[in-house]
């Protein structure tokens, strides 16, 4: 039950707008500092769901602004997934390589995962010179840092020499605290709950 008086009412209505107007002063004088404009690296890390899609989710925000997009997926690939079939319909607006074998459990072999990682790095390593690409997406590459398969001071110093207005979205748990020490933003996803522990398959549209 509301006992509230008018009065208390109208008196609680203006101590938020007070406390709005504060909060609107220092805002606004956030965003009048923030005056850089430069490409920046993004690292979606952490155990819980979400680090590829907001990858993908930004994608679609960069194709808006009339960005070309490449995409490179590290150890993905033995199955085609629901961004790939979207994204493979703009093909002059997206370059799309999905390029690993599967997870490092179902493949087996350290060698040709090593192979595959390298070729992978290559196509990135195209997309990360050239400035037509206003956005790269590194989809799962910690995971390959994570497993050595390739040199990861290699890794930074080409992230840090591409153009200078390119953006990059880095994902995959466990990344390396060196990569996170170089990026502009970092965010750790975490687990709460996740369907798979309750014996629920994952679902296309969801998770693939």
């Amino acid at each position: 039950m509301n006992d509230m008086t008018p009065e208390d009412t109208e008196a609680l209505n203006e101590r938020h707008r007070q406390r709005m107007e504060r909060k609107k002063a220092m805002i606004d004088a956030k965003i009048a500092a923030a005056d850089k404009e430069i490409g920046i690296l993004i690292v979606n890390t952490g155990n819980g769901k979400g680090k590829s899609s907001s990858a993908f989710g930004m994608v679609t925000r960069a194709l808006g602004h009339g960005m070309k997009v490449g995409v490179v997926q590290f150890i993905k690939g033995a199955m085609s997934t629901g961004e790939e079939k979207f994204l493979r319909r703009f093909p002059d607006e997206v370059s799309f390589h999905a390029m690993g074998e599967g997870y490092t459990w179902e493949t087996q072999d350290r060698e040709r995962d090593i192979a595959k990682a390298g070729e992978a790095w290559e196509q990135a390593r195209s997309f990360l010179r050239d400035p037509a690409y206003g956005m790269v997406v590194l989809d799962e590459l910690n995971i390959a840092l994570k497993y050595k398969y390739l040199d990861l001071h290699t890794v930074i110093a080409d992230l840090l020499d591409r153009p200078v207005m390119q953006h990059v979205v880095v994902t995959g748990r466990a990344a390396p605290p060196e990569l996170v020490a170089v990026a502009d933003t970092v965010t750790e996803m975490n687990v709460v709950k996740h369907a798979f522990k309750a014996g629920i398959a994952a679902q296309a549209g969801t998770e693939w």
